[in-house]
């Protein structure tokens, strides 16, 4: 297929992870990571509220590739109801696991924000679904030429 890589893969264990009031969400979903042994795995549901959130959206009119000039980074108090989060996490090229994340948040009003997930800060609850994947091959975390931050790198076995 021209232009788009894809990797079969089949399912492995499957978490629930609800994280304490005050702790930092990716932190805690890395240190998940590393004690349950998670190579791979997607962010199927996640729900609670969270405060400190750092995330980032891509200017209006940006062209590729998208630089640090070409985003807004922005940096919210809250609380905020977190409405969904969804990502991964997989190995980056130094075999260390790294989340790509992206959140949903609604004010107190009801306005939505959103954006890729740089860091949170769990306020009330949080409580989130994992499932594990396995893949044959090398699936990899690499710097983006295009997106700005690191994104799937999908190799052959002995690569």
């Amino acid at each position: 297929m021209d232009n788009a890589w894809y990797k079969e893969c089949s399912t492995g264990r499957r978490f629930l992870l609800k994280i304490s009031p005050g702790e930092k969400l990716v932190e805690k979903l890395l240190n998940f990571a590393e004690e349950t042994g998670v190579k791979n795995a997607v962010i199927s549901s996640a729900i609670g509220s969270v405060t400190g959130v750092r995330i980032r959206g891509i200017k209006a009119g940006a062209k590729l590739p998208i630089t640090a000039p070409r985003m807004n980074i922005y940096e919210l108090d809250g609380p905020f109801e977190m409405l969904d989060l969804e990502g991964n996490i997989v190995p980056n090229d130094k075999g260390e696991s790294d989340c790509h994340l992206h959140i949903l948040i609604s004010k107190s009003t009801g306005e939505v924000l959103g954006g890729h997930l740089f860091d949170a800060r769990v306020f009330a609850s949080c409580e989130i679904m994992i499932e594990e994947f396995f893949v044959t091959g090398v699936v990899e975390r690499h710097q983006s030429k295009s997106g700005g931050i690191s994104t799937f790198y999908l190799g052959d076995k002995d690569e």
